[in-house]
């Protein structure tokens, strides 16, 4: 059985995905191809895929709502490619779930940093001690159910949580009495080495503030350190 690590492009044109299969097969991975999300999807049901690089302007379906679909049920890392050098795509991209971007044109040396840079973070923070006994983080009257990815108020009510908003609860809950500037809750959350979107930081701490704080306009949970970042107030116990 192969061990190289499966990476899938997505790309609605060809030279792209075949330039970019041929480079990455000459690195030790193996590389499949689709033009489009419905033809990632059963690559995805199918097969174990590692990484999938994904570009965001393709017809009908775009990259966006291909990441939003696999963010329901994969925590597959995802590398997006765009066109455009605005940033709204970028940051809409890393809220939805994305690992990283690249702009197109981009050199392959770079975009192979970028593959080890999210294989390396993901190595060190795969977890695993005892799942049964480390399930649950307690904080502030919330359970966060980390198995099932389920947020728990006090009365037993659910709260849905985004995948970008999960992902920054943890990193606050794994972190608590620390103030984390918005560079280290953008690498510990994506693992980018881009240049930081403070806005993207800025907007997940306020949509998750609304969730999680009795009184989101004075917040007694997640900490503003103005010049510094933010920071987790509050005790955290693991059940």
């Amino acid at each position: 059985m192969t061990k190289e690590p499966h990476i899938v492009v997505v790309d609605d044109h060809r030279d792209i995905r075949d330039l970019l299969k041929e480079y990455l097969t000459q690195h030790g991975f193996r590389v499949s191809v689709a033009e489009s999300g419905a033809a990632l999807r059963p690559i995805v049901e199918r097969e174990k895929v590692d990484l999938i690089i994904l570009d965001i302007m393709m017809p009908g379906e775009d990259g966006l709502a291909v990441c939003r679909q696999l963010r329901r049920t994969n925590e597959v890392p995802i590398i997006f490619l765009t066109a455009m050098a605005d940033d709204t795509d970028k940051i809409i991209g890393l809220e939805l779930g994305a690992d990283d971007y690249l702009v197109k044109p981009f050199n392959p040396r770079e975009l192979l940093a970028r593959i080890k840079a999210i294989s390396r973070r993901s190595a060190s923070t795969s977890p695993a001690p005892d799942p049964a006994t480390r399930e649950i983080m307690s904080f502030h009257g919330w359970r966060l159910n980390l198995r099932r990815r389920e947020l728990q108020a006090a009365d037993g009510l659910g709260i849905a949580l985004s995948t970008a908003e999960f992902r920054l609860l943890k990193v606050f809950l794994d972190h608590p009495h620390r103030v984390l500037s918005r560079e280290q809750l953008l690498d510990l959350t994506v693992g980018r080495t881009a240049d930081p979107f403070d806005r993207s930081i800025d907007n997940q701490v306020s949509r998750l503030r609304k969730k999680i704080e009795p009184d989101p306009k004075n917040p007694a949970i997640i900490q503003t350190h103005w010049g510094g970042g933010y920071s987790l107030s509050v005790n955290v116990e693991l059940l």
